[in-house]
């Protein structure tokens, strides 16, 4: 069992930033700043490809979740990713990325492969975090509990949700159905989802196909025009709404 242990704090903008480790897994935790000893909700977030947990799209959201729901929101660094170490495995499958996208050859088959196996990795880093960011008092552990995360955060959160029965809603986007099908069948919570029209990289059926995967009653499918990085920042706000909506 790994133990949480803050590292740092600092505040601003009504916002309580605390730096956390468990075990060696760096990760970030944003909390309301007039009421870090009030129980609230817990956001749990993944961050994309090549990106960190204090990324200017994980921190943008974090702030629209704590000063717009008086949520906590957290995110941890993937394997290879922001304060940790890259493997050899990690070098390997990043140069091939690289080259597929320099030379124009689709890069879908190996950003599916990696994904997969950092999921492997990342899904039982995630359940330790939940584990010990509900030993706070703040959080606690009978209340309700969200999941967002796009494009790779959808690769490593699909199978975290699909055995995580404490989530009780999600927002994914922007993945192949390749590997997430079969595990999205097991998800029945609300589920918020984000496609991109013009994707260069994921195609509408690829995407449609993984929207159509999820066993939810309630899910809601959000396409807009544009390529694979072109998401528009307006779906954070709606992302927020959902979150409102069914972890108030």
């Amino acid at each position: 069992m790994y133990f949480l242990q803050f590292t740092a704090e600092s505040s601003s903008n009504s916002m309580v930033e605390r730096d956390f480790t468990i075990g060696e897994v760096p990760g970030v935790l944003w909390s309301p700043a007039s009421s870090t000893a009030d129980r609230a909700p817990l956001v749990l977030m993944a961050h994309g490809g090549g990106n960190h947990k204090k990324h200017p799209a994980m921190s943008g959201r974090a702030q629209r979740l704590v000063a717009g729901c008086g949520f906590h929101v957290a995110v941890i660094d993937a394997p290879g990713h922001g304060d940790r170490p890259r493997t050899a495995l990690d070098e390997q499958e990043i140069a091939v990325m690289q080259k597929a996208m320099a030379t124009g050859e689709p890069v879908g088959p190996i950003v599916v492969r990696y994904n997969d196996h950092l999921a492997e990795l990342a899904v039982p880093e995630y359940q330790a975090t939940l584990d010990a960011l509900q030993e706070l008092p703040e959080i606690g552990t009978d209340g309700p509990v969200g999941f967002w995360g796009i494009n790779m955060g959808t690769a490593i959160g699909v199978p975290f949700v699909a055995i995580e029965p404490r989530i009780t809603a999600a927002v994914f986007g922007q993945h192949w159905p390749d590997v997430l099908a079969e595990k999205a069948k097991q998800i029945t919570i609300p589920i918020e989802f984000d496609l991109q029209w013009d994707d260069e990289h994921i195609s509408r059926e690829e995407g449609l196909a993984l929207f159509d995967a999820f066993a939810s009653k309630e899910k809601s499918l959000h396409v807009n025009s544009g390529k694979h990085k072109e998401l528009p920042r307006f779906e954070a706000d709606s992302a927020v709404g959902f979150f409102a909506r069914h972890l108030s």
